[in-house]
């Protein structure tokens, strides 16, 4: 049998004591770490992770012009969103627009309900002449001045009375045109068939109409002596 030797306990006094305790704790703190620090299997494969290269749809990794065609596609996409969001921003700035205009005309109505078209001057009342001498000379002036027939009040207002003393219904019966059978009549004394030669249209078509009869008669003074108011006799 071996020879055993028994040794008598080593008694442990209170400085041993106190070191075992702090190797036994240092050993907690480093199995701790240990397991808390990622292995180096995990290191590795983290690693390989981050190496792995991008593939394309078919499983083979990108080439170059793979990587080309991707950022054009996504300088299109982002370039394509860019006018998206300028012409929204342009189409909602012109929206804005008109609704400002809009409000701004309906401010202008509702500011100003009296405002309308302007009326139409209301036409001119005709000119209305006195039935009477003077009345019928002024209204035969107005109307030899449109058609251009020259003459005044004086001249047509002198041969009127030599003629016929203001009467429009006068008739000569005694002269060549009376046995002529042409008598001379109205207040100037025209013949009919000088009358229907120089009517003055816009007139009655009547020999003894007193503004028939002078404007007629004025038109064939001024045809034969220049102006009635160069007749100072029979004419």
């Amino acid at each position: 049998m071996p020879n055993f030797t028994l040794r008598r306990p080593t008694h442990l006094t209170r400085a041993h004591k106190v070191s075992a305790a702090v190797v036994a704790t240092a050993s907690c703190a480093a199995a701790l770490a240990f397991t808390a620090a990622p292995s180096d299997a995990e290191t590795t494969a983290g690693h390989a992770s981050a190496a792995v290269k991008p593939v394309s749809a078919n499983g083979l990794p990108l080439t170059a012009k793979d990587r080309a065609d991707d950022g054009k596609k996504g300088r299109q996409l982002a370039s394509s969103v860019a006018d998206g969001l300028k012409v929204t921003a342009v189409e909602k700035q012109g929206h804005t627009a008109k609704q400002a205009a809009s409000r701004s005309a309906e401010r202008k109505v509702i500011a100003s309900p009296k405002s309308a078209a302007p009326k139409a001057a209301p036409k001119a009342a005709p000119k209305r002449y006195a039935n009477n001498l003077d009345g019928w000379i002024r209204e035969s002036l107005d109307i030899m001045k449109a058609k251009g027939i020259p003459g005044s009040y004086q001249g047509l207002h002198r041969n009127i009375m030599r003629e016929s003393s203001g009467n429009p219904n006068a008739v000569n019966n005694w002269d060549i045109n009376a046995i002529n059978g042409v008598p001379s009549k109205g207040l100037l004394q025209v013949i009919q068939p000088t009358f229907d030669t120089y009517h003055v249209s816009g007139t009655p078509k009547k020999l003894t109409d007193p503004i028939a009869n002078i404007t007629a008669a004025a038109n064939y003074a001024a045809h034969r002596y220049g102006s009635i108011d160069n007749v100072n006799s029979a004419y």
